[in-house]
């Protein structure tokens, strides 16, 4: 074999591994949740389904209620002209995020949901799996108390293939969120 041949066979074989690696899904989320809950001792349950995003058809799957879900969606608020924050907006799987009432805890002038590429890099995961933990600190964790009326509920771990029944009590203990009313029917 000659020179540039090796060379080719190098560079095939890099630009494979290279192409393998961008195609595996990066699980450092769902990893750093697993181990904060096995570090606090929280009730969970592991739930493996088929790849699934949506609230409805992913509640199906674990076969619990929409209401026993969490729906997460990061929300931006203007302050005034200059200055924007970020929440974690937590409700029930049933209900729908009040922005009014999200704008109203913020003084905002403006409110939204964060473009896809903000919400995934402040969350660490794709849309459709984002977690009701706010890993980031220019996020703040807010959550409908509705959701934590039940002794434990259901979101996608920071993958469309692995879900977590968590205990709402360990949830609050571990997570501190904000409980505000957030939701609307």
């Amino acid at each position: 074999m000659t020179a540039d041949a090796v060379t080719d066979a190098v560079t095939a074989t890099a630009t494979v591994t290279d192409a393998e690696t961008d195609a595996t899904p990066d699980h450092g989320t769902y990893e750093k949740l697993t181990a904060l809950l096995d570090e606090r001792g929280a009730a969970y349950r592991v739930i493996e389904h088929a790849p699934e995003g949506g609230t409805e058809a992913v509640s199906a799957l674990r076969g619990h209620t929409l209401a026993e879900a969490a729906k997460c969606i990061i929300a931006m608020v203007k302050i005034g002209k200059k200055e924007k924050r970020f929440a974690l907006v937590v409700v029930p799987g049933d209900r729908r995020i009040d922005l009014n009432a999200v704008k109203a805890l913020y003084g905002g002038t403006y409110v939204s949901f964060a473009s896809p590429e903000i919400a995934e890099d402040l969350a660490g995961s794709p849309s459709g799996t984002i977690l009701p933990f706010a890993f980031d600190e220019r996020l703040e964790l807010l959550v409908d108390p509705a959701l934590l009326t039940h002794g434990e509920f259901y979101f996608n771990a920071a993958r469309l293939d692995r879900s977590i029944a968590l205990s709402s009590e360990d949830y609050r203990a571990i997570a501190e969120p904000r409980v505000e009313r957030v939701s609307t029917d």
